[in-house]
């Protein structure tokens, strides 16, 4: 193709009506339409479940969690103010993770019990600290005996060790969490009993189908 044709082609593409456009033309100058008139919709409450339904547990998944967050922190501050303020809370698809600092192990024992109360609790992962703690041999052994039980719940291959948590105090060993049926929570109060150095087993730990207690 010459100059002048060239030129003479390029003439003719702008005289040519703009329906007989190429319709790629046409579809590109649309979605640029479209963009630019629903991009200002996208604020507030919509956005929020837009993100919330891109993450990977999704819409429903989010409530759910929202939904543990808000009874767990309302049975700490209904049991004790000091105990919701002192303790953070993250859920993330059932599981619940506790941190923060405590003035004793018990205050500790009680955040985690009602923790597993909330519905839908699959795990709960204690990092909460003890300011005034037992002395250092008792405290030794007590993280001795939590984790030799804990060893023993993931090498029975009928407890699912997850929904379990172990709070050993002085010797006493605390079972909190969610029991598939009472033949597994037996088995686990069986496997803590049989360890040495335990003074008490203290279960907290419910049934499965049985509705979870108030605080």
């Amino acid at each position: 193709m010459t100059g002048d044709d060239f030129a003479k082609a390029r003439d003719m593409n702008a005289r040519r009506p703009s329906w007989r456009r190429p319709a790629w033309v046409v579809v590109i100058a649309g979605l640029a339409w479209a963009l630019g008139a629903c991009a200002p919709i996208v604020v507030g409450a919509g956005s929020t479940a837009g993100a919330s339904a891109a993450q990977e547990r999704g819409f429903k998944g989010t409530m759910d969690d929202q939904a543990i967050r808000l009874d767990i922190n309302d049975r700490w501050f209904k049991k004790d103010v000091a105990l919701y303020s002192a303790i953070n809370l993250q859920v993330q698809e059932g599981r619940v993770l506790l941190s923060g600092r405590v003035p004793d192990p018990q205050t500790r024992v009680n955040a985690v019990r009602l923790a597993w109360q909330a519905k839908g609790v699959r795990e709960v992962i204690n990092e909460i600290e003890v300011d005034d703690e037992s002395s250092l041999g008792d405290s030794a052994q007590d993280s001795w005996i939590a984790t030799k039980l804990r060893a023993r719940l993931i090498a029975d291959s009928d407890i699912r060790s997850l929904n379990y948590s172990i709070e050993t105090v002085n010797g006493s060993v605390y079972l909190m969490g969610v029991a598939q049926n009472d033949a597994e929570l037996q088995r686990v109060i069986a496997h803590a009993r049989d360890i040495s150095h335990v003074r008490r087993v203290v279960s907290y730990v419910r049934v499965k189908e049985a509705p979870a207690p108030s605080s």
